[in-house]
């Protein structure tokens, strides 16, 4: 954990935010600025600066990220309809916050191209 950082803070239960998921690797929660009608955010509990920082040893990581939101898009009523998971590397993809998450973001039709 980084002591800076507010999604390690988050993640492990230092700021209160209602999870809408979490277990030993992973913690999802709503972002406070959606972009869409679902918009959750998947964090890492352990403190992982973003995708540049990835490793092979982080492969087991990934797949929980991925299956997490996987499960979230179901419970969540859009896994038919479609969804978009957005990783954001660095300050012109948009990242702002130094920790790998991923964007889960559905419940419309999203356009193309994103940016």
């Amino acid at each position: 954990m980084a002591d800076d950082c507010i999604f390690c803070k988050i993640a492990n239960g230092q700021i209160p935010v209602p999870l809408v998921y979490q277990d030993e690797r992973v913690a999802a929660f709503r972002d406070i600025n959606p972009q869409a009608p679902t918009h959750i955010l998947l964090v890492p509990r352990a403190h992982v600066t973003g995708v540049p920082a990835l490793t092979d040893a982080d492969g087991p990581l990934l797949a929980a990220l991925l299956t997490t939101a996987a499960a979230l898009a179901r419970q969540e009523g859009i896994a038919e309809s479609g969804y978009r998971l957005v990783i954001n590397a660095g300050p012109d993809a948009g990242q702002t916050v130094d920790h790998l998450h991923v964007h889960l973001l559905g419940g419309r039709a999203l356009g193309w191209p994103p940016g």
